[in-house]
């Protein structure tokens, strides 16, 4: 067990010391403000103040974690072991600077609370986020810190023993529409085939018909394609169905449907189901509680973990709405447009509510790399890099990588030629040393 001694506990201290130490470092954590009973301590220890009792291993706190609400922080980015750090405390401490106040900053999300321009859909988006406009989006930064910080340990502690963590995948497939031309209603159907006729898309319009008369199979329908690959992976595949109403934003089928509800308890057979909250769900509690139920009554269970569209992420509403819900996890929050780290970690973490100042018991799974962006790169071996380099940096920290497709990545257009080997590689690394 690791004591730290400190002159004041905090909610906010409690919270990055057990996140740090414990679920990413696997070390059990407790705290005391007794000198004695740190001097009595025979084992793993550390001070955090802003004064050094003696020699013992000690890390010069910043005051972030002594205050209560928010400040407008002046944050100066330091070059530091290959990455980046701020909050830098001079060189009386073990570390050159506080990795727990750095790392509560971003785990937080702190930066999302302060005033920030979003964008057309409300979002927050990476161009105004520190690790962007400082080069370290790239990298699990908290996640780096952390392991800097176990050598610093290992190097003061050389007999304890400390546990090991292996890397994983916990890959998810997002399922904003489920077929492409099936079971959307007459009215879609004949809207649908009357603008391929003004657009003069006749190839679709075919396409169109030979689906709905059955001779061919609806392209976004790739679920047998998930369940197989399902049966033969190690990683449980984690399936976002959209069941809300159909709307200017969300254009899926709807619940009413026999083969949809047919479709999604046949997917929960084999797969993990989560919730795909709809737009106006995200600003309306009720429509959220509503499609909440509806959820749970289709794979009658309870549901466990939800995700938002358009990764709309409004903090801390949408997260106290999902607590208030009793939804345990959340798979939002990351960038749609940008690999790595919105967080600054590979690490799940409980949500940190600034505004009460208290830990919440729902769990935040951030997620690394969205299928979009890799159609940014034209060729499939610059897909293939990209992707090889995100894992690269999540392997290094033995971390859980948690990237996103989509059920009409696996599709036959063109467009998303590749996307079945990209995501079989992704299940395939966790086999690779």
């Amino acid at each position: 067990m690791l004591l730290v001694y400190t002159h004041k506990i905090t909610p906010r201290l409690n919270y990055i010391f057990k996140q740090i130490c414990t679920r990413i470092l696997g070390i059990p954590v407790s705290f005391t403000t007794t000198i004695e009973e740190f001097i009595a301590h025979d084992s793993l220890k550390l001070s955090y103040s802003q004064q050094q009792l003696g020699n013992e291993f000690y890390i010069k706190s910043n005051q972030i974690l002594f205050e209560q609400g928010l400040s407008d922080i002046d944050i100066h980015i330091h070059d530091w072991e290959n990455t980046k750090c701020f909050f830098y405390n001079g060189d009386k401490s073990d570390m050159p600077f506080d990795i727990f106040a750095a790392s509560f900053y971003l785990l937080s999300r702190y930066e999302e609370y302060l005033p920030h321009v979003k964008d057309e859909y409300g979002r927050f988006t990476a161009k105004d986020s520190l690790a962007l406009k400082h080069d370290f989006l790239h990298q699990p930064v908290v996640d780096i810190w952390a392991y800097k910080f176990k050598e610093a340990l290992q190097e003061r502690f050389p007999d304890y023993q400390f546990k090991n963590r292996k890397y994983k995948v916990k890959p998810v497939i997002d399922v904003p529409m489920a077929y492409y031309f099936k079971q959307k209603g007459l009215m879609r159907t004949i809207g649908g085939t009357l603008n391929d006729i003004f657009r003069l898309k006749f190839r679709q319009l075919y396409q169109r018909y030979l689906v709905l008369l059955r001779f061919k199979r609806d392209p976004y329908n790739t679920f047998k394609w998930i369940t197989n690959m399902q049966k033969h992976s190690t990683s449980k595949f984690l399936v976002f169905f959209l069941i809300g109403d159909y709307t200017t934003y969300d254009k899926n089928i709807s619940i009413n449907k026999k083969q949809f509800v047919s479709l999604i308890k046949s997917v929960a057979d084999y797969c993990e189901v989560g919730l795909k909250a709809s737009y106006f769900a995200l600003e309306d509690f009720d429509i959220l509680k509503t499609e909440k139920e509806n959820m749970e009554s289709t794979i009658n269970t309870s549901l466990k973990a939800s995700r938002n569209s358009f990764s709309k992420l409004n903090l801390p509403t949408a997260y106290r709405n999902l607590i208030e819900l009793e939804i345990k996890e959340d798979y939002t929050m990351g960038y749609i447009n940008n690999v790595g780290f919105r967080a600054g970690s590979c690490t799940p973490f409980l949500f940190y509510d600034l505004d009460y100042e208290i830990q919440t018991p729902l769990m935040v799974h951030p997620f690394h790399l969205m299928d979009f962006v890799l159609l940014k790169h034209i060729s499939f071996l610059d897909k293939k890099q990209a992707l090889e380099k995100v894992m690269h940096e999540i392997k290094k920290v033995n971390g859980t990588f948690t990237p996103i497709f989509h059920n009409y990545s696996f599709s036959d257009d063109p467009r998303w030629n590749g996307f079945k080997e990209l995501f079989a590689m992704v299940l395939n690394s966790e086999n690779e040393n």
